[in-house]
Order: structure tokens, then C-alpha cells, then sequence
């Protein structure tokens, strides 16, 4: 501990209020804690506490400065309680700050004990005795906040003249500060249950929004059959158990969401929330409020405070599906959010950390975005820490009768209705259509077939007719001139059976050059390996049936 030197000036004497005697006598020092007590007991936020603190000590005893700080032994750093009363150097931050640059505060804290220094001009080594002398304050006692021994803080009184009868207020002192010391950590633990109670809140609500009534959680949920899927599942156990990134990429309907939830459910963040974002779902303008949550008044509407995703997946997972449809500003913030584990709330500056891990997923060519400049590089290799590609049903074919099979006790038991039944013949076709929609397709077909034929036995021309249906039914909903046009290829693409050039090729019938339709198909996302089906596959000469470059083009 640095020398300090305590030289008490007899001759700089400021009145107390409170007299010797009082101090002296243990039944009204009693009353006169007692009296702080029941003013700061109902007070239930940081400010409130420390405005009725400053205003009943200064009764009792006049001060020209008073402050407690706070302590964290995590990040070694100091911070305010509440804005302090009374004369405040402008050298000394009232933002967060290293331990050390607490000077006095350092000694307090470091020591476990009182300091006291009754004459500041006496330690020019302490960076804040410095500052206190230059603001006109030129003594100071401090004492450490210790609850249950643990150290919270220090809280420090500073005058201009020195107090008389400077031993009893010391003793008086040590009683107070003991006294406020109980008042923050009750304060502080009132609130951080008061957040937990609301975080609990939130997480429930959050839950019921977003929950898929049909989901419930068992690995005996992953029907799969085939040694790709065997060879993903044996990789997510070992991953599942870190916090390594995880980048799932593959088409649409495949899996990747429920695949993410798997790892979270086998890894140690299984009690936490697993919150899920659809980033192509969220409106540009609102996405980052979404995600990192924004203060009261930050923009037009923003009535409250509101908690964004990341912060309320603290301690869990966050799922970011289809991530390649992050706006560039956003990927930013998100790239800061990986490699600090702190962000921002829109409409604020005070950082918030998060323990969090984060599984993305994209249907899209994550790589091809990059060398388009519409995905940052830096964040792809910090997302994809740990790679899962899915390969598309069509490419794993000896699921689908294990799927069909499960999918159909599946809705006959939700649906209360018999079974159906399938010949081979029906089961072939099903294994020999492409499937552009992946499992998610192949599902709801065989609930539809639930609901239009229970019980009944369903034959290859069935089932033809049921995917032809599937196919011109489009929904409500209006397509855009991309959607349309990409419509528009993949039934070219399936009736040539995914041949793109040649003269019964996609771009023979469409009536545009193979070089044209490929440009088009690239832009829009389209692999013409989706539509090749099966039985074309086992057509192709053994050197193809890998590289299916020739077939296609």
C-alpha cells in the first residue's frame, strides 16, 4: 500500500450537526441508523437509494462530496452507484473504470479496511487525491461496502475542512457504512431477481410465440436411414458439446432448424433458450431492434425499452436461419457481437455482455455472396467454425421409405384416423420424384394423403397424382417476378428430368441459349441436379453417375 500521510490541521474546523455526546451514546447512534434505515428500505432503484442516503447523512453531518462505488471482481472494474452529491472533479469519469484508476478507491477496496487522509495535498502519488485538491476538497474517509465478505464497493465522504471531533465521527461512520452497505446489496439483489423474474417472463412468452406445437423434443425425432445422415449425426455429438460456431447449409426443407435444435438440446446450454430468428422474415428497417433490442424513445414507436434476441438468449443458443439475408450493416454489428461478446441496444452506448453460442443456417451459396460483396468474408469463417451440409433428399434416397413410414404413424395417431398403405410401385414413384422441397414436402403430402384417403391403400398412379396437385397449388399468396421465373425454370427442369442444354434440354424447351438459362439459374439459386431423377441417375454410364456435369449441360 502506498505511504499516506494523515495530517490532521487543527485550525480547519468545520461544525457538526450531530454533537460528541450524540456520538457517544449508543441508544441514540441506534435511533439515528435506524431513522437511515426506514427512509432508504422502499427505495427500490439505484438513484432513489442514493438521494435519500445523501439527504439524511447530510442532517447529521455536513459533507462537500459523497459517492459509493461499485466494484466488479470479474472485470476488475469501478463504476458509479449514482451520479455523486455534492462538489465533483471533472477529472474523476463517472463511466466504468480500471480498479486502478480508483486511487483511494483502490486502497479501500484492495485493503478490506477504512482509509482516512486528512489532508489530500500530502499524497500527490494518488491520481485522485490530485483532482479532489484541485476541485477545493482536502480530507476524505472511505470505507469498504463488505456483505457476507464480499466486497461491493467503497463508499467515500470528502471535505473542504477537516470535521471536529473527527474520532467519533469515524466510529459513527463505521457503523453507517456497514448500514449502507446492506441497503445497496438489498437493493441490488431486489432488482437482479426482479430481472430474473422478468427475464423468466419474457422467455415464456417468447416460448409461446414462437413454439411449434408439433415439436417435441427426443432424438427418436430423426428419422434417417442412410450413411450420410448416420456420418451428420455422429459429427453433431461431437460438436454439441462445445461452444464452436456451427454453420448448417442446404436447401430449403431439409432440416437445418431442427437439426439446430438437436445440438442445443445435447449441449450444455440445454436449460437455456433456444431462440430462433428467421432473418429473411425481419423487416430491414427493424432488424436490428429485433436482434439487439433498443431503448425507450430510440426511434419513431419505440415506446419502451424493448430486449432483442441476442440478450435474451444469454446463457443459451441463438438459431440464425437463412443468414445470408443479413443487410451488411447488421453483419457488422454481428461479427462484433462473435469476436467481443458484447453489443449494443439501439438508441444506446452502455455495451452488454452476452454469453451466447450461435448456430446459422443459409440455403444460399454462402461463398458466392461473398465474391458478390453481399456477405462479409470475415464473418462467414467465424460462422463457420464447425460446417453441417445436408444433403437434399433426393441425394439420400433410402430415407424416404423410412420417412413415409413415420410420417404416416405420425398423423394417422395426431389425426385419430387409420393408416394408409402403400404398394412398392407407390413407394418407387416417391422415391423417384425429386423432391424440391426436401423432407418438408414429403411431409405434408403424406399428410394430406391422411387426410384425403385414411385407411385406404395408395398405388403409384395415387401418388403421381397427388405431387401433380402439390405442384399447381401455389397458395393465396402473390408471387414475385423472381419467384415466378424461378417457378417457371424448375418445371422445365423437371420435365426434361434436370437436362439444362442438348436438344431435350430445359433451355430448348424455354426457347433461350444454355448459357442464358444457366446465368438465370445461377442468379436465382436453382441446381438442375435437384430435378434429375432417380431412375435417369441409374441410367447414366458408372464414370457419370458422381459427376453429373455432363449430363446437365
Amino acid at each position: 500500500m502506498p505511504d499516506i500521510r494523515l495530517a490532521f490541521a487543527p485550525d480547519n474546523l468545520l461544525g457538526l450537526i450531530i454533537g460528541e455526546e450524540m456520538l457517544k451514546d449508543p441508544v441514540v447512534k441506534y435511533q439515528l441508523l435506524l431513522k437511515i434505515n426506514n427512509a432508504s428500505i422502499s427505495q427500490l432503484t439505484r438513484d432513489g437509494l442514493f438521494r435519500v442516503l445523501a439527504a439524511e447523512i447530510s442532517k447529521l453531518f455536513h459533507y462537500d462530496r459523497f459517492s459509493i462505488n461499485l466494484y466488479d471482481p470479474d472485470t476488475g472494474e469501478l463504476t458509479y452507484f449514482a451520479t455523486a452529491a455534492g462538489i465533483t472533479p471533472k477529472e474523476i469519469s463517472e463511466k466504468k473504470r480500471p480498479l486502478e484508476k480508483g486511487s483511494v478507491a483502490q486502497l479501500v477496496i484492495q485493503s478490506r479496511k477504512p482509509v482516512f487522509i486528512y489532508d489530500l495535498s500530502q499524497n500527490p502519488q494518488l491520481a485522485t487525491a490530485k483532482w479532489m485538491v484541485k476541485a477545493g476538497l482536502n480530507s476524505t474517509l472511505a470505507y469498504p461496502m463488505i456483505v457476507r465478505d464480499r466486497v461491493l464497493g467503497s463508499i467515500h465522504f470528502a471535505f473542504r475542512k477537516v470535521p471536529p471531533n473527527i474520532y467519533e465521527l469515524r466510529e459513527f461512520l463505521d457503523d453507517l457504512s456497514a448500514q449502507i452497505a446492506l441497503s445497496v446489496d438489498n437493493m441490488l439483489s431486489y432488482n437482479k431477481l426482479k430481472g430474473d423474474i422478468e427475464n423468466l417472463e419474457r422467455e415464456k412468452r417468447f416460448l409461446l410465440d414462437s413454439s411449434d406445437p408439433s415439436y417435441q423434443y427426443s432424438k427418436d425425432n430423426f428419422y434417417y436411414a442412410s450413411q450420410c445422415i448416420t456420418n451428420i449425426m455422429r459429427d453433431i455429438e461431437i460438436v454439441a458439446g462445445t461452444d464452436a460456431a456451427v454453420l448448417i447449409t442446404g436447401e430449403t426443407g431439409t432440416g437445418k432448424g431442427h437439426l439446430a435444435r438437436h445440438i442445443h438440446n445435447l449441449s450444455l446450454r440445454k436449460d437455456h433458450l433456444f431462440v430462433k430468428v428467421n432473418c429473411a422474415a425481419l423487416t430491414p428497417t427493424l432488424i436490428e431492434s429485433e436482434l439487439f433490442g433498443h431503448a425507450r424513445g430510440a426511434f419513431t414507436g419505440a415506446e419502451s425499452r424493448r430486449i432483442g434476441r441476442f440478450e435474451m438468449a444469454d446463457k443459451g443458443t441463438i438459431f440464425l436461419d437463412e443468414i445470408g439475408e443479413l443487410p451488411m450493416s447488421v453483419q457488422v454489428k454481428l461479427l462484433q457481437v462473435l469476436q467481443e461478446k458484447t453489443f449494443e441496444r439501439v438508441g444506446e452506448s452502455t455495451p452488454l455482455s452476452v454469453d451466447i453460442r450461435i448456430i446459422a443456417a443459409s440455403n444460399q451459396d454462402l461463398k458466392l455472396k461473398m465474391q458478390e460483396k453481399a456477405f462479409r468474408s470475415d464473418l462467414f469463417y467465424r460462422l463457420n467454425t464447425f460446417h453441417i451440409s445436408i444433403p437434399p433428399l433426393r441425394g439420400r434416397i433410402e430415407d424416404i421409405p423410412l420417412l413415409v413410414r413415420c410420417f404416416t404413424t405420425k398423423y394417422a395417431g395426431k389425426m385419430r384416423r387409420p393408416e394408409v398403405r402403400f404398394t412398392p410401385s407407390a413407394i418407387e414413384a416417391l422415391c423417384n420424384y425429386p423432391w424440391p422441397g426436401n423432407v418438408r414436402e414429403l411431409e405434408n403430402v403424406i399428410e394430406r394423403l391422411i387426410i384425403l384417403r385414411a385407411g385406404t391403400v395408395i398405388s403409384r398412379d395415387d401418388i403421381n397424382h397427388i405431387l401433380q396437385t402439390s405442384e399447381a397449388t401455389e397458395g393465396s399468396r402473390v408471387l414475385t417476378k423472381d419467384e415466378m421465373e424461378k417457378k417457371h425454370i424448375e418445371r422445365a427442369l423437371m420435365q426434361c428430368n434436370g437436362m439444362v442444354g442438348g436438344l431435350r434440354g430445359a433451355a430448348q424447351l424455354l426457347g433461350m441459349k444454355r448459357t442464358t438459362l444457366q446465368y438465370r439459374m445461377k442468379k436465382l439459386g436453382i441446381d438442375p441436379s435437384r430435378f434429375l431423377r432417380i431412375t435417369e441417375r441409374k441410367m447414366l454410364p458408372p464414370e457419370q453417375a458422381d459427376d453429373l456435369s455432363g449430363f446437365l449441360d
